[in-house]
């Protein structure tokens, strides 16, 4: 696979988002999980994303029992500052809590040094410049390599860099959703740092798997997201129409018309596209060498800003915990 820049790492120009392989979006298959880890480096992914959150520390185990022998094949990348807090999710990322994690984060993956290490949320109830003292603490211990930061705004980066180099930061990012480009794709090239857009696919909405909401489970973290609710989904879901032709007449999945729209907004940006399945691995990868006219990759990333997308990102309940631009 083609290789990237995200800021002092050199990575595959697509990452692999773990996270479903333990938890949000249906049961999840060990066996296929595990398929689906080694299938990903043979055919040149070296970047893979987790995080303590996930499975609350099983996606980082499932990574280290099964990738433990092949951890020099690949760029890992894990997060901390999200809690499980009396069964409630919470933000925590005071300097304790943050040492604490990567200590914790680093026996479940079964390694002596994270390459990347993101603080997952800013905490509001603490300075971003003591979170991120607390991470440079392990860089200088050598237990992380280098430090990210994950939905933040413009001015919390810029105050994180003061205190120590960012090289990464982690947004949702896609045909649907494009906060970022209002302040922080500016404040990352200005500052040198690489971006990482998450959930490119617009958590499979944009692949046009989801047809009907009811064949997701009970559980399914899309049950409490305002784009899928009934009336939303109908409108949005109707916006997908002009893009499967974009894709027919290219000759490439709806997929991978969406990573390849990603990809082409800047050469050093790396999406992390997450899967469990084997299949989508492979899909995904194929994406990184579609070629589509330029003119149909603008109108793809026109349908969604002319007729508006409907409904926030999350629910109520994790849209609080953003930190947006003004």
């Amino acid at each position: 696979m083609q290789t990237r820049q995200l800021g002092e790492l050199r990575v595959s120009a697509l990452g692999l988002g773990c996270m479903s392989m333990s938890q949000s979006y249906g049961v999840a298959d060990r066996a296929e999980s595990e398929r689906a880890l080694h299938r990903a480096l043979d055919i040149g992914y070296t970047f893979l994303d987790t995080a303590s959150l996930y499975g609350l520390g099983h996606n980082e185990t499932l990574i280290g029992e099964v990738l433990g022998a092949r951890r020099q094949e690949f760029i890992l990348a894990s997060k901390c500052g999200i809690i499980n807090k009396d069964g409630k999710r919470a933000v925590d990322c005071t300097p304790e809590s943050v040492r604490r994690t990567c200590d914790e984060s680093l026996r479940r993956l079964q390694t002596d040094c994270i390459d990347l290490y993101y603080l997952h949320r800013r905490d509001f109830n603490v300075p971003i410049e003591e979170s991120v003292g607390a991470l440079a603490d392990c860089v200088k211990a050598g237990k992380i390599r280098y430090i990210g930061l994950s939905e933040c705004s413009s001015t919390t980066i810029r105050r994180a860099h003061r205190e120590h180099p960012i090289c990464a930061v982690q947004s949702e990012y896609s045909l649907w959703t494009r906060d970022p480009e209002y302040k922080i794709f500016d404040c990352c090239r200005e500052l040198g740092i690489g971006f990482v857009p998450f959930s490119p696919l617009g958590r499979a909405f944009l692949a046009g798997v989801i047809t009907d909401l009811s064949a997701l489970d009970a559980d399914d973290m899309r049950q409490t997201m305002p784009r899928f609710d009934s009336s939303n989904f109908t409108h949005n879901l109707s916006l997908l129409a002009e893009l499967r032709e974009i894709a027919h007449n290219n000759g490439c999945t709806l997929a991978q018309l969406a990573l390849a729209w990603v990809l082409a907004q800047d050469p050093n940006f790396v999406p992390i596209p997450g899967t469990k399945h084997v299949c989508y691995v492979e899909e995904n990868a194929a994406a990184v060498d579609v070629y589509i006219d330029p003119a149909q990759l603008q109108r793809a990333g026109d349908i969604f800003k002319e007729a508006g997308v409907k409904g926030d990102r999350y629910a109520k309940s994790h849209m609080i915990s953003l930190d947006p631009d003004e």
